[in-house]
């Protein structure tokens, strides 16, 4: 009866460790930045109360409207970077006996939803510059 116990505390032993190894370094962020916000000195001036950017004084409002594009082709560029990485492993799987078949067609599965997401973006117009 008593070693379902034993088992278990062994089992556990490991999630001990990452739990107070999480604990600690919980702690250690904590003091610190206490310890950062005891010993800092705190004088502040007009001129450190301001925004700051780049060097250039804050002229008018703090809202900017910028456009959809940029962000737009951020998304694509993610996309396809996600493409390349995953086609660098695949090629050496594929090239490993017994995995062809089955690499190739997970592959065109792949690039098949990102040429139904980029035939989608072209037809909505997305990737029109204007």
């Amino acid at each position: 009866m008593a070693e379902p116990v034993v088992l278990a505390a062994g089992y556990f032993h490991g999630y001990a460790v990452v739990g107070l190894l999480a604990v600690v370094g919980v702690l250690f962020v904590a003091v610190a930045f206490g310890a950062g916000r005891l010993l800092r000195p705190l004088v502040p001036t007009p001129e450190k109360l301001l925004t700051y950017e780049c060097g250039v004084d804050p002229v008018g409002e703090g809202w900017a409207h910028t456009q959809v594009r940029y962000y737009v082709y951020a998304f694509l560029y993610v996309i396809f970077a996600v493409d390349s990485v995953f086609l660098f492993p695949w090629a050496t799987v594929f090239a490993a006996p017994g995995f062809g078949a089955t690499t190739l067609v997970e592959m065109f599965v792949f690039l098949g939803f990102l040429a139904v997401g980029l035939l989608y973006a072209w037809k909505k117009g997305v990737l029109e510059w204007t």
